[in-house]
């Protein structure tokens, strides 16, 4: 006669199971993609800035634009931290694992002081099938064929026309050498085959663009600050190097040499602020002679400054300095300056703006 043990009871299984379970090693856990680390490290970076703002707020006098994020290591609270544990607040910089500091609250005042007078600035009146005319005073340094140290010489007059829509070559002037058609369809000759005639043709002119910008182009900029410095640093991301300098010199030409309406200026103040590496100088010059405080930005070696009017804060113009010694001069050599005298709109290419 066969016999059967008794089954045991229930709760004996789950023992059963638990006993095993230790003696198993602990399942995998998969890595977290890039895409779900980014959101977890933003998820780290709102909650803490939330908590920080909640406990330095304090009442300001006047409606102001939103500042730049003066990003440094913030603490987050315990759980988020062993979510993302080891990660910066800042990003490392292009090709390298180093963190730079945000710009600098001396910075961020100052660039948000232009973004303010820049907002209640008139909007430009150019118009379609019309022209923007900027006139600058520049000088860049140069050097001999056999080498030696640049030379800075005096700085002369620069005036450029640009399409408003495009649509139209514009033009540069500068005294000392003959017209120059900007933004035409160079020619340029093809080969249909060996031992073909060359045939003439045009190479077409690029794409509207940030580094490539019409006033129309210009104009509808993004105005939101983190939106525009994201194109930007897209736009210039081909440049190699240090892309945080790439966005600021970016920057500071669309500046100098476009007419953008009041809130895309505004929005290119606020996004500056948000470059990290952006510091003050308490006093420079311009190409005018005109003394002011300047923000600055500093990558291989040179140094890139702008000068804005102490009362006003009005973009006044701009600065490169070495800020090592080199082949090309010692620290503290000017490479480059510029001082913006004018924008106005012109009815057409090489005609001065009526008034």
């Amino acid at each position: 006669m066969n016999t059967f043990a008794p089954r045991p009871p229930a709760d004996a299984d789950e023992l059963l199971r638990a006993e095993l379970a230790e003696l198993l090693p602990p399942p995998p856990v998969p890595d977290l993609t890039a895409e779900r680390n980014q959101h977890l490290r933003h998820t780290v970076l709102r909650t803490a800035l939330a908590a920080e703002s909640d406990t330095t707020a304090r009442p300001v006098r006047a409606r102001r634009p939103r500042q730049g994020l003066r990003l440094g290591w913030i603490a987050a609270p315990m759980a988020a931290c062993a979510i993302v544990a080891g990660v910066a607040v800042l990003a490392p910089r292009e090709g390298g694992t180093s963190v730079a500091q945000p710009a600098s609250p001396e910075a961020v005042r100052i660039l948000s002081g232009a973004a303010l007078a820049a907002a209640a600035a008139p909007a430009p009146d150019a118009r379609p099938g019309g022209y923007v005319y900027v006139k600058s005073l520049v000088a860049h340094a140069g050097r001999r064929a056999d080498g030696g140290t640049a030379t800075l010489p005096p700085a002369h007059q620069r005036e450029v026309w640009l399409s408003v829509d495009g649509s139209r070559p514009g033009l540069l002037r500068e005294p000392g050498a003959a017209d120059t058609e900007l933004g035409s369809e160079a020619p340029v000759y093809e080969l249909d085959g060996p031992g073909a005639t060359p045939r003439k043709t045009t190479l077409e002119t690029a794409a509207p663009s940030v580094t490539n910008p019409t006033h129309a182009y210009v104009a509808a900029l993004p105005t939101d600050p983190e939106a525009l410095l994201r194109l930007i640093r897209e736009q210039t991301r081909a440049g190699g190097g240090d892309g945080d300098q790439r966005a600021f010199t970016a920057i500071g030409t669309l500046l100098a040499e476009t007419w953008a309406p009041p809130e895309v200026t505004a929005a290119l103040y606020e996004a500056a602020a948000r470059i990290p590496g952006v510091t003050v100088l308490p006093s420079a010059k311009d190409a005018a002679g005109r003394e002011g405080v300047a923000v600055a930005r500093t990558a291989h070696g040179e140094q890139t400054q702008w000068i804005f009017d102490r009362t006003t804060s009005a973009f006044l113009g701009e600065r490169t300095v070495l800020t090592e010694t080199t082949s090309a001069g010692r620290a503290g050599t000017v490479l480059g300056v510029s001082a913006v005298l004018a924008k106005a709109a012109a009815p057409a290419a090489g005609e001065l703006p009526k008034g």
